[in-house]
């Protein structure tokens, strides 16, 4: 077997204890736990589906990151989608949303994680992700565009989990998201808890929130506020300037320490990437793990790696999984795996477009 089709191990493993942890962080909500016991059984058939494909050849990831638009409405500091993406209309259809998500759940991807921009400026994600029950779906959103219809529909469905991103306490969320910005989302936990609904908080780490983020108090304060689900994300200063908001190599390591503190001490689900990724050889991006789907319908190594040789505009996304340049980026694996430093992808990023130049048959320095 080539090198592009050998998948972590681990990583199956991995999920299975991951909704399994879903599980007890929701038993004092029998019916939801009801539900995510159901997943863990269906994660598991989808996983067999990913091992027929493997055997025939095809390496399909088990999760997939498709952010559906690149508008939001917000100008939040230091936004990574922002310098990357910008603003553009040229988005996949609802039609095209539907199609791939379905083709995704064929070729047993395990759940979806929707973002953006702010994945609510197209608020028909909601009901297209109704209609595939059996997968699941982490819905990365500011929180302002979750009124009560939205969050009405979020109880009922249960395979659509909200994930509010959300900086600190007060001072941080502002200074970075706009003023009140965190009352509002505060309120909108209350919402949430409120209709049952089963939510988490995206907490994107820098060096000046680490000590907030991490810290019991607010750990308690969110666990009161509803939340079950814990998301940390190392902040990649993508925007020139924003170099100093990146961890230090110490505030790195007592990550590590902090989140197996938060697993043992909390009825909760802790994740917490990169630092999850080592658990399982290393950087997961280009189809070894994840894979990202563009705004725009291309199919992309990560959200930090816009560089695309296939449109799913026009090309299955089994197809689109063979593509040339993922093949050659898994192969070359090893180049791109660390993460003891932050987003390798994006530190090595002159290497990967030359190796996307290099499949296209283009001089590497175009």
């Amino acid at each position: 077997m080539s090198l592009s089709l050998e998948a972590p191990p681990a990583l199956n493993r991995a999920l299975r204890v991951f909704f399994g942890e879903f599980v007890r962080a929701s038993l004092t909500r029998p019916g939801q736990a009801l539900f995510f016991a159901r997943t863990v059984g269906r994660q598991t058939a989808a996983a067999r589906v990913r091992s027929r494909h493997l055997r025939e050849g095809l390496l399909v990831p088990p999760i997939a990151i498709f952010s559906i638009t690149n508008r939001c409405n917000l100008r939040c500091k230091g936004c990574y989608a922002q310098a990357i993406r910008g603003s553009s209309q040229d988005t996949l259809s609802a039609g095209d949303m539907r199609r791939i998500i379905g083709e995704a759940g064929a070729l047993g991807i395990s759940f979806i994680v929707i973002a953006g921009g702010e994945p609510l400026m197209r608020p028909e994600i909601i009901e297209i992700a109704r209609r595939f029950k059996r997968m699941i779906f982490l819905l990365v959103t500011n929180g302002l565009l979750l009124d009560a219809g939205l969050i009405a529909q979020l109880a009922s469905y249960r395979n659509v989990i909200p994930v509010l991103s959300i900086e600190g306490n007060q001072v941080e969320t502002d200074n970075r998201r706009g003023e009140g910005i965190h009352r509002r989302l505060v309120t909108k936990m209350g919402d949430l808890k409120a209709a049952g609904v089963f939510f988490s908080l995206s907490l994107t780490v820098t060096r000046d929130n680490f000590a907030t983020v991490t810290d019991r108090a607010f750990i308690d304060n969110a666990l009161r506020a509803g939340c079950r689900f814990f998301l940390y994300l190392e902040y990649t200063p993508i925007r020139e300037g924003t170099e100093n908001w990146a961890m230090t190599d110490s505030q790195r390591e007592e990550m590590a320490h902090r989140v197996v503190e938060f697993r043992a001490r909390h009825r909760a689900v802790f994740v917490a990437v990169p630092w999850d990724e080592e658990e399982v050889g290393g950087c997961l991006a280009g189809g070894r793990g994840f894979v990202h789907i563009s705004a725009e319908g291309g199919l992309e190594p990560c959200p930090f790696a816009p560089y695309s040789d296939v449109s799913l505009r026009t090309t299955s996304l089994a197809m689109a999984l063979r593509s040339p340049f993922l093949t050659a980026l898994r192969d070359g694996h090893e180049r791109f795996a660390h993460t003891s430093d932050g987003c390798s992808l994006f530190r090595e990023r002159e290497q990967l477009k030359g190796l996307l130049h290099s499949q296209q048959g283009l001089p590497s320095d175009q």
